[in-house]
């Protein structure tokens, strides 16, 4: 099985590159499922739901979210009604939505994605998301009650994420890390057989600070005073992300590769 994961989704620039670029992505790379991280997609914090829809209409089989789930307060309302989009799933209880999404691809194969937040130096301060994801691989093992498991680490420091790939070694497919918005290089496969990748980095122009305009940024690092609201770069974003093959029998991953196309960066496509 194929799964392709796209980090952060950023402003208007990433999300028109994903929209005309995915359905190419979805051809040539040929995945059986396709997660995107949209928690950004709304001009930088938060998602609606016409561009939830958006996003699966272009192929995304699952959206995923994280720390700015809830900044466009429509989402608190539309969640409820879409499982398709998750977040966090260590979100204390009584949070709107879900954590998981149980998802068959069209080869009948049942794919397990799970929304996890860490905890070090992010808000909000959620609940411990190690037991929080340990309970949903124990009522959902691999090999059992699915055929692979796709873990979004929504995090920012790659200590916490690399501890949670560690975690759940030979228990989950993938475990790839979100959040701060730029691509490691740490793509690979662990002892254990799960594939892992500290940050997929972002879908948004990286002429930026982490995908928004620099002006801003730059002057809450230097007068140490905000001035307006951080809005979004406007140039031509770099879809960023991950592709995966796992072996059908177990699960666990044969093969991972980045995805990096358009943009600034160096382009990589998995061979």
């Amino acid at each position: 099985m194929r799964l392709m994961f796209l980090g952060d989704v950023v402003g208007k620039s990433g999300r028109d590159a994903v929209y005309a670029q995915l359905p190419l992505l979805r051809e040539k790379l040929q995945p059986d499922l396709v997660v995107v991280n949209g928690e950004n997609a709304a001009h930088g914090f938060g998602i609606t739901e016409e561009i939830f829809q958006k996003l699966r209409e272009a192929g995304a089989d699952v959206v995923t979210l994280g720390n700015h789930a809830f900044d466009q307060r429509e989402a608190l309302v539309f969640i409820a009604r879409e499982d398709r989009m998750i977040r966090p799933l260590n979100w204390p209880t009584g949070c709107p939505g879900r954590g998981t999404a149980l998802v068959e691809t069209a080869k009948g194969q049942r794919v397990l994605v799970i929304n996890a937040m860490g905890r070090v130096m992010i808000e909000p301060q959620l609940d411990d998301p190690f037991p929080a994801v340990n309970r949903e691989l124990e009522a959902c093992k691999l090999g059992e009650g699915c055929d692979a498991i796709l873990i979004d680490m929504h995090a920012e420091v790659s200590s916490e994420k690399m501890a949670m790939g560690h975690f759940v070694d030979g228990r989950a497919s993938l475990v790839v890390g979100t959040h701060t918005h730029t691509p490691t290089a740490d793509h690979h496969i662990l002892s254990g057989g799960t594939a892992y990748m500290t940050d997929a980095g972002m879908c948004g122009d990286f002429d930026s600070v982490i995908g928004m305009d620099k002006a801003e940024p730059l002057n809450r690092f230097l007068r140490k005073l905000p001035v307006e609201r951080m809005r979004p770069a406007e140039g031509e974003a770099t879809i960023c992300g991950v592709l995966v093959e796992t072996d059908d029998k177990t699960g666990l991953a044969l093969n991972i590769g980045p995805i990096r196309l358009g943009g600034k960066l160096q382009q990589v496509m998995p061979g």
